[in-house]
């Protein structure tokens, strides 16, 4: 009954309304996919429900409706919608939910550039109608690196500035071991300043050095630029030389505070990224009436190494493509190459994400052995979608929206819960109904099911 949820329940109606209006307007046809489905574990676990009828078998929820609308371009509708339910089993955070909905999209014969003028004219509507702001298009563009190099993030917020600096050829003979090392051993020094902070008290530098302890780094290097002087513990370490090219670097200025730190290129810089949101936190850079910021991060890495498992795994899903120029690499080095993939990023949340997928079966068998997926196993979990593209796949790509989470900054709110009408907990627990329950023996006994005691 309150208010506040009522109001964002009645934006998400109306939202629904604008979405379903625009994809129909653009000759979309919005088609229903099944919820039963294979189960196809890739990424997230899936939730399964047995089969009565068919003993020790499974169906599973869909974590998204990928093959099925990847089936929809062969079979001859070249531009596809559904606002859908998707399911993924996977350890609650604060800004995840179990079940959650998608605005799912694909069209035939496109490339990222027609994807992205679907996409931005989507949000031209929305900003307009529900924010009553006139969007600028076309939306910036970053590549995964330079979002990471400049932001210490592949989702940045841009509302503020504080831009991130690479400093490696300023300390590549550097006297200060930490740097020096970090540079040699092909790792990265990132460096940011903090506007008018030269004042902070050594508390509150501890208080950010603690900060980005927890974010997995050793410490943090701090320099105060006063009287035109660099003041810190390390300045003894530095040349006149190197002083002067950092402070020129970061265009640095009386009263600034300089943070740097050195280590393993990615790590570092997910933490300077870290240590940037706090910095904007402590500085109130952000403020409800800050103007919303969209950006789109294209160039993501294929693939990623899991050093546990030993192995390579899809960044995205194994249906993404590689760039064209990248895709020999798929045999030499698949670690170098890049996806034609891209996520859509608001004020620092990515609301959605996409790719061009892979269209030809000769190179879709060869993604799945990069990601060391058997032909056998290849055959048994995707042979119905390997079949379809034999029969002449047209080019197609598309985009999926997490509605609730675009909901959720529409409506000035800080978690997805609050623009669900029935939510569940972190732990998946639905307090309504007090779901998952126990069910009765003879329900168990239908499905074929003994449960175990751990």
């Amino acid at each position: 009954r309150r208010p506040v949820l009522q109001k964002t329940i009645l934006l998400r109606h109306r939202t629904y309304q604008l979405v379903r209006k625009y994809f129909d307007k653009n000759s979309f046809v919005e088609i229903e996919t099944p919820v039963l489905m294979k189960s196809t574990p890739e990424g997230a676990r899936d939730y399964l429900v047995p089969s009565r009828v068919h003993k020790g078998k499974f169906y599973a929820l869909p974590q998204s409706p990928q093959t099925y609308k990847q089936l929809l371009m062969v079979s001859g509708f070249d531009r596809y919608f559904q606002i859908v339910k998707c399911f993924r089993d996977e350890d609650q955070r604060a800004d995840r939910q179990p079940e959650f909905t998608q605005i799912d999209v694909e069209m035939s014969f496109v490339d990222i550039d027609d994807v992205f003028e679907i996409v931005e004219e989507l949000m031209k509507v929305l900003f307009k109608e529900i924010w009553q702001i006139e969007l600028q298009t076309p939306i910036p563009r970053l590549t995964f690196n330079d979002a990471l190099e400049k932001y210490g993030s592949d989702k940045p917020d841009l509302r503020f500035d504080l831009e991130l600096k690479t400093l490696n050829h300023v300390f590549e003979n550097s006297g200060f071991k930490v740097f020096k090392d970090a540079v040699e051993s092909g790792g990265i020094v990132s460096a940011l300043v903090a506007p008018d902070c030269a004042g902070y008290s050594r508390n509150q530098i501890d208080n950010l050095t603690a900060h980005v302890k927890k974010l997995g780094a050793k410490g943090l290097v701090w320099l105060k630029v006063k009287d035109d002087e660099l003041d810190s513990p390390i300045a003894k370490f530095l040349s006149d030389g190197e002083k002067g090219k950092l402070v020129e670097k970061l265009n640095a200025a009386n009263g600034d505070l300089i943070l740097i730190l050195a280590g393993k290129r990615l790590k570092t810089l997910t933490q300077m990224g870290g240590l940037r949101l706090e910095i904007a936190k402590r500085l109130e850079l952000v403020n409800p009436d800050s103007k919303p910021k969209l950006l789109w991060v294209t160039d993501f890495p294929l693939l990623e190494w899991d050093e546990e498992t030993n192995r390579f795994y899809a960044m995205h899903h194994p249906f993404t493509s590689p760039r064209t120029e990248d895709v020999e690499l798929l045999d030499s080095d698949p670690g170098k190459v890049k996806a034609r993939a891209y996520d859509l990023v608001l004020n620092g949340h990515e609301i959605a994400g996409g790719s061009i997928r892979i269209h030809n079966s000769e190179l879709q068998a060869k993604m799945f052995k990069t990601l060391g997926i058997s032909k056998e196993e290849a055959e048994k979990k995707f042979g119905f979608l390997m079949n379809a593209f034999k029969f002449g796949a047209p080019p197609h790509g598309g985009i999926a929206f997490g509605f609730d989470r675009m909901v959720m900054i529409f409506a000035g709110e800080t978690s997805i819960r609050d623009t669900i009408a029935f939510p569940k907990t972190t732990s998946a627990i639905s307090l309504m109904d007090e779901s998952p329950s126990e069910v009765s023996e003879e329900q168990l006994k239908e499905l074929h099911i003994k449960t175990r005691e751990e």
